[in-house]
């Protein structure tokens, strides 16, 4: 049973994924989504803490204080923020989140957006993956302006729709998809 259920939750959301990274223009990023899931050391303790509901990772995290399957889903996915995770260039900082690229930053975003509809189905609106990515939020190690791009794109999606949200990534946020973005006041300026 947990097999069938976790082969049928990966292979969904990575579905889902690929969908809408071709619809924004990130073909390779779509294709390649979250192959290391299907590699034994993220697939097998996904069959052990299948739930359905959520990410195997948060069982095995609860029941073990650590996934070993999410650590190295991590530190493979340069979607995740935290892949990003370093020791400052300042000293005496210590670790801090790194800022992503604008290619990472939208396949997080897509990622987060299709968790929601994975695993709410039917109760998935707009305004989940902000909602979900907003509850956790202080808790994060994320790069402030990789934070800011976050919460804009999700707060947009939650606001304008699905269509809206989709059209700004592919012809403004990644129509320069190798240029910057900065936060100035508090707004968001792309390269």
């Amino acid at each position: 049973m947990n097999v069938k259920g976790h082969l049928k939750t990966i292979n969904h959301h990575k579905y889902l994924v690929t969908v809408m990274c071709f619809k924004v223009g990130l073909y390779r990023q779509g294709l390649l989504h979250d192959l290391s899931k299907y590699h034994p050391k993220e697939f097998l303790p996904g069959i052990r803490y299948y739930q359905g509901n959520r990410s195997p990772y948060f069982m095995e995290k609860k029941l073990h204080r650590f996934s070993h399957g999410w650590l190295h889903h991590k530190g493979r996915n340069p979607h995740h923020f935290e892949y990003w995770i370093d020791i400052s260039p300042v000293p005496g900082e210590g670790w801090v989140g790194m800022k992503m690229a604008k290619r990472y930053v939208a396949e997080m975003v897509i990622d987060r957006i299709c968790a929601s509809k994975n695993y709410q189905k039917e109760a998935y609106r707009d305004d989940s993956a902000l909602i979900y990515y907003m509850r956790g939020r202080k808790m994060l190690l994320i790069d402030p302006e990789t934070d800011f791009l976050t919460r804009y794109l999700l707060t947009l999606l939650a606001k304008k729709g699905e269509k809206a949200f989709l059209r700004y990534m592919k012809h403004v946020l990644l129509k320069n998809i190798d240029g910057d973005y900065h936060v100035v006041d508090h707004k968001l300026v792309l390269d």
